[in-house]
């Protein structure tokens, strides 16, 4: 019996194992607990281990790799269609075998503790600040039940309230006032907790090369670039092309074609949403600054200068859309050859607040 390629089905207390031969034939199967799958790669021969890409799977991955063993992560929605029959376990193990054979399917990247500590920091801006969006909207909605217009703008509208809450004579009852003012000083706190966590990325970002290069590309700025690096890891070199960086956010068409007819669609949006979003909103940003430059007779750069016309011959979003495209093909050469794309000094980037520190 000899074991070459173990498959692995993570969970958080029970892990099924398919251990499989030089020919792919499955010769042992186990069902370990936690504590059991920590010491099963100690004593034993193995070339090749493979899971699916998911939660702690940089985790175990960066752990037996540290045994001298070749770890693969493959993406689940290209394991599922090898399940056979009813979804089990022990199904799902032998299906990364079979997954495992397709040349076709790309593995996942693993991803360093720096990478996901990154991406973590991020996930956690964006749940504050979905957070104090929701509060903001509690708030305008209270304010309307009373007949209160608040203005438009999170900061103008939030001066608004707070005024309204401690105007005696508003329309406010009095009994509503106080959890007015505490809600007032929750999206306060939350706002000094985002300033605070922008500062690490904005030391996180001068520490790399990699987000130094990334802040030279129009559109993207201190959320892009750590995110693009908690992504990456600050090296394409994993990635075919440029097309295949960009579609990698799902940035590219989908395609239907049979034949000699070939039809382009919408974008696939697949791959990294929250990349996705930035990327876009800076090719949003990007094509209102060369709108505003155009009608102030000022010079416009080749790539702004594509945006707009494509904007004239189109539309507003399909130009923000292929905008962002061309972006992220931008940044895939900038990482690729280690070279900024225009020589501009980022500091402006680095010091990006979306809110001022406390004093």
């Amino acid at each position: 019996m000899h074991a070459t390629t173990v498959a692995v089905d993570l969970a958080k207390n029970v892990f099924e194992l398919a251990v499989a031969d030089q020919h792919w034939r499955v010769v042992e199967r186990h069902r370990l607990s936690r504590a059991q799958f920590e010491r099963f790669f100690a004593n034993r021969s193995v070339q090749l281990v493979v899971m699916e890409a998911c939660g702690s799977a940089h985790f175990w991955a960066r752990q037996i790799r540290a045994l001298g063993i070749d770890v693969k992560l493959l993406p689940p929605r290209y394991v599922r269609p090898y399940v056979k029959r009813n979804k089990t376990d022990a199904a799902d193990a032998a299906a990364l075998l079979e997954a495992l054979r397709c040349a076709d399917i790309v593995p996942v990247r693993i991803k360093s503790i720096e990478q996901q500590a990154l991406q973590a920091l991020h996930r956690t801006r964006s749940l504050w600040m979905a957070t104090r969006t929701a509060r903001i909207n509690a708030l305008r909605g209270f304010c309307r039940e009373f007949g209160i217009t608040i203005a438009s703008g999170a900061r103008l509208g939030l001066e608004q309230i707070g005024r309204v809450a401690a105007d005696p004579h508003s329309a406010i009852p009095p009994l509503l006032r106080e959890a007015l003012s505490l809600l007032i000083e929750e999206i306060r706190l939350l706002e000094a907790r985002i300033a605070r966590l922008e500062t690490q990325l904005s030391a996180a970002a001068r520490d790399s090369a990699a987000c130094t290069t990334l802040l030279s590309v129009p559109g993207v700025g201190l959320l892009t670039a750590t995110a693009m690096l908690a992504a990456t890891g600050g090296t394409v070199s994993h990635f075919r092309d440029a097309r295949h960086f960009a579609s990698w956010f799902g940035l590219t068409p989908k395609e239907r074609s049979s034949g000699q007819s070939r039809h382009l669609g919408r974008l696939s949006k697949r791959g990294d949403r929250y990349l996705r979003m930035l990327l876009t909103h800076g090719a949003r940003a990007v094509l209102r600054a060369a709108t505003v430059s155009e009608r102030a007779h000022r010079p416009l750069d080749p790539l702004r200068q594509w945006a707009l016309a494509l904007q004239a011959r189109s539309n507003h979003n399909k130009a923000t859309c292929a905008l962002a495209n061309k972006l992220a093909r931008i940044c895939f050469a900038a990482l690729r050859d280690q070279q900024p794309f225009v020589s501009v000094q980022p500091h402006h980037k680095l010091a990006r607040q979306a809110y001022p520190m406390p004093t």
